[in-house]
C-alpha cells in the first residue's frame, strides 16, 4: 500500500494530442513521425523539435490517416508501390556517409527496414489516392497556361538564364504540370478540410 503513491508519481502517461473519431494520435506517435521524417530527409541525428514543429507534424500525420481511409482498394501489397518504396529507402541509405552510420540511425530510430518500407508504401498509396481523386479536376485551361508563361515563366527565365525565352510550344507541357500540381495542392487542402469534421477530427495541446 505504501508503494502506491510513489508508483503513481513515477508512472508516465502518453499524451493524446489528436483524435480521428475513436482513433487517437499520441505525442509519442508525433515524435516518432518527426524522427522518421528527418531520417528520410537525411537530417540525422534529428534536432529536438519545438512545439510548432510538432504541431505541423501532427497535422501531416492526421492528414495521412484521413487520406488512407479514403482508399477504395487494398494496395498495401502492390508490387509497383513496393518497388518505388525500396528505391526510396536505397536513396536514403546513400545519403549516409557509411553503412555503419546508416545502421546506427536505424537503431536510434527503433525501426527496422521492413517497418520503414511499410511507411514508404503507405506514402505511395496516399500519392496515388490524391492523383486519382484530384488530377482529373486540376487540368488548367489554355488561358491559364498562356498567363503563366507570360507573367511568371518568361520573367523568371530571363532573370535566371539571360537568354532568349523558349517559345510556349516547347515548355507548354512543363507549365501545365506546374499548374496541375498547384491546383492539386489547393484541392487537397479543401478536401482535407471537408474530411476533418465528417471524421470528427480533434486536436489537443501538447
Amino acid at each position: 500500500m505504501g508503494l502506491a503513491p510513489s508508483f503513481s508519481r513515477a508512472e508516465i502517461l502518453d499524451r493524446v494530442v489528436a483524435s480521428i473519431g475513436d482513433v487517437v494520435i499520441t505525442q509519442s506517435d508525433v515524435e516518432r513521425e518527426y524522427r522518421l521524417e528527418r531520417f528520410l530527409d537525411g537530417q540525422w541525428p534529428a534536432p529536438p523539435p519545438d512545439r510548432k514543429t510538432l504541431e505541423q507534424v501532427r497535422e501531416r500525420l492526421t492528414d495521412q490517416k484521413l487520406l488512407l481511409e479514403e482508399e477504395t482498394q487494398d494496395s498495401s501489397h502492390d508490387a509497383a508501390l513496393e518497388k518505388t518504396a525500396a528505391e526510396e529507402l536505397d536513396a536514403v541509405r546513400k545519403r549516409f556517409s557509411s553503412e555503419p552510420d546508416y545502421k546506427s540511425a536505424l537503431h536510434a530510430l527503433h525501426m527496422d527496414e521492413k517497418q520503414i518500407l511499410t511507411t514508404l508504401v503507405a506514402q505511395q498509396r496516399i500519392l496515388r489516392i490524391v492523383e486519382q481523386r484530384l488530377r482529373p479536376a486540376a487540368a488548367p485551361g489554355t488561358s491559364d497556361v498562356e498567363s503563366y508563361y507570360r507573367d511568371v515563366f518568361t520573367p523568371e527565365y530571363t532573370q535566371t538564364h539571360g537568354s532568349a525565352v523558349p517559345p510556349l510550344t516547347e515548355v507548354q507541357g512543363q507549365i501545365q504540370e506546374i499548374l496541375v500540381q498547384k491546383r492539386i495542392d489547393q484541392l487537397l487542402a479543401s478536401w482535407l478540410e471537408e474530411l476533418k469534421p465528417s471524421r470528427a477530427v480533434r486536436f489537443y495541446s501538447f
